[in-house]
């Protein structure tokens, strides 16, 4: 399974915190993660993952491997900015957004137009004409976040 972690490059400790348990049950239960490659909530997730011996893997939107994190595995450099967002959300199985500024809402939008689990964690709420969007899934803090993303897999 790939699991996609998308979350703002600045992101506050508690964030980090989130994304690092996050990253880290992703790869205790064998899923690959998958991110945008950079700093903050990426870096987290991956450093997360990494120490529990999982697979990560960072999708950069400049042209250079050398960017990404020091706990990337797998780093795909493509020079295509934020459109990088849309092949991150299409090689994701599912989505766990931490936090997040609006290109973590664009992955999110993506992500619901091509009809993959969203979990938010400390993330965006969508609310339409006075209602909230109830495909995604709200948590309240990591361990919900991977229960609800590994559920059903």
């Amino acid at each position: 399974m790939y699991v996609a972690v998308i979350g703002g490059q600045q992101a506050s400790e508690e964030e980090e915190r989130m994304a690092y348990e996050v990253g880290r049950g992703l790869a205790e239960a064998g899923a690959y993660l998958i991110c945008g490659g950079l700093g903050g909530v990426m870096e987290a997730a991956c450093r997360g993952a990494r120490e529990a011996g999982g697979l990560t893997i960072g999708i950069l939107p400049g042209p250079f491997r050398g960017d990404a994190n020091p706990y990337v595995d797998v780093t795909i450099a493509t020079d295509m900015g934020q459109a990088r967002n849309a092949i991150i959300v299409r090689t994701a199985d599912s989505v766990i957004a931490v936090g997040g500024e609006y290109g973590t809402l664009t992955e999110m939008a993506m992500a619901l137009k091509m009809g993959k689990r969203v979990v938010a964690l400390n993330s965006w709420r969508i609310q339409r004409e006075g209602r909230f969007d109830d495909r995604i899934i709200y948590a309240e803090d990591a361990g919900e976040a991977l229960r609800l993303t590994l559920e059903e897999r």
